[in-house]
C-alpha cells in the first residue's frame, strides 16, 4: 500500500451497494416514520396473511387503505422499489433495463414463494387449525416462503447452464439483506421500548460473544489452513472468511494483503456454497434443540453462517419456528443473530487494517510504506450506521412521548418498514439460490482450499454453540 493518505472517493456515496444499502433501507424508514404520528405514507404496502380463502391472501398494511385492493398495494410494493433499485443499480454503472427486467422476474417469481408459505396447511400453527378449518399443518409458519424461495433459486440457478443476464444483475443477495438489516433496527427500536433491558443485555453480550470467538475462529482457520497445506495468503484469505466475515472478509484481506485475484474469488465461491448448506440445515437444527435457549439459537446463527444474507436469513427462520412454541421471543432471535453479525461486520476494518499492517511491515517490509489510519473508514461497513440510527430513532419516543404513545407509534411505523423488509429478506432469499451453483465445486479445481473451508466450518460451528450457549444461554424475557 503506497506511502500517503489515501484520498476519499466521495463517488462511493453513489457508487458502492453499502451506501446504497444505507439510503434506500433509510429512505424506506423516513417515508415510515410520519405513520406513527400525522401521515400515513406508506400503509399502502400490501401485506400477506395466513390463508385458506384466497381472496384473503393479500391487504394493505394500514386500515387507513382498507380501501385499496390487496393486488393494487402489491402492484405499488412492486412498482416502488423497482423504481428506487433500479436508480440505484444505474448509479452503481449496471445496465438500467437489465436490472428492471432481473428485478421484476425476481420479484414476482419469489412473491409467489412467499404466498406459497403462507398456505394455512403449510403455515398455521396448531393453535390456529380452527380458524382456518384444517386438522393438521406443517406449523412452518409463513417465513416458509423463504425456505421456498431459496429452494426455487437453488433450482433454477443450478438447472441454468449460465443465468441470463438481466438475473445475474438483478441477483443481489448481500445488497438486499442490508438494506432489509437498516429497516431491521427500527424493529429492534421498537422492541427495545418494551424491554430495554433485554435489549441491552443482547448488545453488551454480543460483544463478549464475538471478543471470544474471534480470538479462537482466525486462528483456528489459519492454523487448519496451513496444515493442509495452503500458503500464507491463501490461508489468511481463507482464515479471515470463515473467521470473520465471510465474502466481504476474505475480500478486504485479499485487498490488505495483495494476494492475487484467484485467491478472494476462489475463496468466495467456496463461502457462498457452503452458507447455503448451513442455511438449509443450521436453522432446523438450532430450532429442534435450542428451543429452551432462544438467544443462544439466534446467536449461534450470527457467529456460524457465514455471509450477511445466509446468516440474517437463518435467524429468520429460526425466529419463525421458534415463535411457534413461544411466540413472546417472536423477532428477539433475529435480532440477536443480526447484532452478532453487525458486530462481526465492523470488524472486518479493523481486520483488514491489522493485516494490511502486518504484511507491509513485516512480509513484504518496503522503505517509506505505510499503512494510513483511514483505511478503518473505508473498510466500515456503511449499513451498519443506517441499523443503529432506526434503532436510536424508534427508541428515543420514550424520552418524548408517554410509553403507551411510544409503543404505540412505533408499532404503526415498523409495521409498514416490516413489509419493505420482509420484502428484501425474501429478495436476499431466492438470490442466494440464484448465485449458488453447485457446479462450481468442481469448477474451482481448490481441494485443498474446499478441504480446509470445511473442516474449519465444522469447527467453528462447534465453537460458536459452545460459546452462545456460555453467553445467552440463561438470558430470558421478563416475566
Amino acid at each position: 500500500m503506497p506511502g500517503g493518505e489515501r484520498k476519499i472517493d466521495w463517488s462511493s456515496l453513489w457508487k458502492k451497494e453499502d451506501w446504497w444499502a444505507l439510503w434506500l433501507g433509510m429512505l424506506i424508514f423516513l417515508l415510515a416514520l410520519p405513520s406513527g404520528f400525522v401521515a400515513d405514507v406508506l400503509g399502502w404496502a400490501a401485506k400477506t396473511a395466513v390463508w385458506i380463502d384466497p381472496a384473503e391472501i393479500l391487504k394493505p398494511v394500514s386500515k387507513n387503505y382498507a380501501w385499496l385492493p390487496g393486488i393494487a398495494g402489491l402492484f405499488l410494493l412492486y412498482l416502488v422499489t423497482l423504481a428506487i433499485t433500479t436508480i440505484a443499480a444505474r448509479a452503481m454503472g449496471h445496465s438500467a433495463r437489465a436490472f428492471a427486467v432481473g428485478y421484476t422476474a425476481i420479484f414476482w417469481l419469489a412473491y409467489a414463494c412467499w404466498v406459497a408459505g403462507h398456505y394455512a396447511v403449510v403455515a398455521a400453527t396448531p393453535d390456529k387449525w380452527g380458524n382456518y378449518g384444517i386438522s393438521w399443518g406443517l406449523s412452518l409458519t409463513g417465513e416458509a416462503g423463504y425456505i421456498f424461495a431459496l429452494v426455487l433459486g437453488l433450482i433454477i440457478g443450478n438447472l441454468a447452464k449460465k443465468l441470463p443476464r438481466p438475473l445475474e444483475v438483478a441477483a443481489r443477495p448481500e445488497w438486499y439483506i442490508k438494506t432489509a438489516i437498516v429497516l431491521l433496527g427500527a424493529v429492534v427500536g421498537a422492541k427495545t421500548i418494551t424491554a430495554v433491558g433485554v435489549a441491552a443485555e443482547i448488545v453488551v453480550r454480543s460483544l463478549v460473544a464475538i471478543f471470544a470467538a474471534y480470538i479462537i475462529f482466525w486462528p483456528v482457520a489459519y492454523i487448519i489452513s496451513r496444515k493442509v497445506g495452503l500458503d500464507r495468503q491463501w490461508s489468511m484469505v481463507l482464515a479471515s472468511g470463515v473467521g470473520v466475515c465471510g465474502v466481504s472478509a476474505s475480500i478486504a484481506t485479499a485487498a490488505a494483503i495483495r494476494a492475487p485475484a484467484i485467491i478472494p474469488v476462489t475463496i468466495s465461491s467456496i463461502i457462498v456454497i457452503f452458507a447455503v448448506v448451513e442455511l438449509v440445515i443450521l436453522p432446523f437444527v438450532a430450532a429442534a434443540n435450542l428451543a429452551h435457549a432462544p438467544f443462544a439459537a439466534g446467536a449461534w446463527m450470527g457467529l456460524s453462517v457465514k455471509t450477511d444474507g445466509a446468516a440474517a436469513a437463518s435467524g429468520a427462520i429460526v425466529d419463525a419456528l421458534i415463535k411457534a412454541k413461544a411466540p413472546q421471543y417472536e423477532g428477539w432471535i433475529l435480532a440477536t443473530a443480526v447484532t452478532n453479525k453487525i458486530f462481526i461486520d465492523i470488524w472486518i476494518g479493523l481486520m483488514a487494517f491489522i493485516l494490511a499492517v502486518y504484511w507491509v511491515y513485516r512480509v513484504e517490509a518496503r522503505p517509506g510504506e505505510r499503512v494510513p489510519p483511514t483505511e478503518l473508514w473505508f473498510r466500515f461497513p456503511k449499513f451498519v450506521i443506517g441499523y443503529i440510527a432506526t434503532w436510536i430513532i424508534i427508541y428515543s419516543f420514550i424520552w418524548f412521548l408517554p410509553y403507551e404513545a411510544a409503543v404505540s407509534s412505533s408499532k404503526l411505523i415498523t409495521a409498514e418498514a416490516n413489509v419493505f423488509r420482509q420484502l428484501f429478506f425474501l429478495l436476499t432469499f431466492f438470490s442466494i439460490g440464484l448465485v449458488t451453483n453447485f457446479r462450481k465445486f468442481a469448477e474451482i479445481g481448490a481441494h485443498r482450499a474446499v478441504l480446509a473451508y470445511a473442516i474449519s466450518l465444522l469447527v467453528i460451528i462447534a465453537i460458536a454453540l459452545a460459546i452462545s450457549l456460555a453467553v445467552f444461554g440463561d438470558l430470558k424475557l421478563p416475566g
